[in-house]
């Protein structure tokens, strides 16, 4: 089973594509409440050296009321997770699939949350795609 959407960016800055990628979430309603720099965690805590990898915890707040309303327990799975890293010479986007909300609860009540948030990570996905 898939559980992300990825976008490759051939050639893209790193800090660049962190610009880009919150603007394209900004665009379709998603705003930022966490931000984890796992590169300078694990070199601060281990010492360990590593690409580029930031994970952004982005949340669109009509969508996660409606997934809160259908399951109080699917906070356990918000906010919707999006990683920024680098892959050799290209940066990767990617966002946890929404339907994992479904397929991982079996609640088809969240299915139609999971399918507007999906159309939503899919369009700045997309729009990044054609940067």
């Amino acid at each position: 089973m898939s559980y992300d959407r990825t976008v490759r960016l051939v050639g893209a800055d790193f800090d660049a594509a962190v610009t880009a990628v919150r603007q394209a979430l900004a665009d379709q309603g998603f705003g930022i409440l966490t931000e984890i720099d796992v590169k300078a965690t694990l070199k601060a805590k281990l010492g360990h050296d590593m690409e580029d990898y930031l994970i952004l915890g982005a949340c669109n707040p009509p969508l996660a009321h409606r997934a809160l309303e259908a399951d109080r327990s699917i906070g356990l799975l918000l906010p919707c997770n999006v990683v920024v890293r680098r892959d050799g010479d290209h940066t990767l986007v990617q966002a946890l699939d929404p339907g994992t909300m479904v397929t991982l609860t079996g609640l088809d009540a969240l299915k139609p949350v999971a399918d507007e948030a999906t159309a939503r990570l899919d369009a700045a996905l997309t729009a990044l795609a054609a940067t």
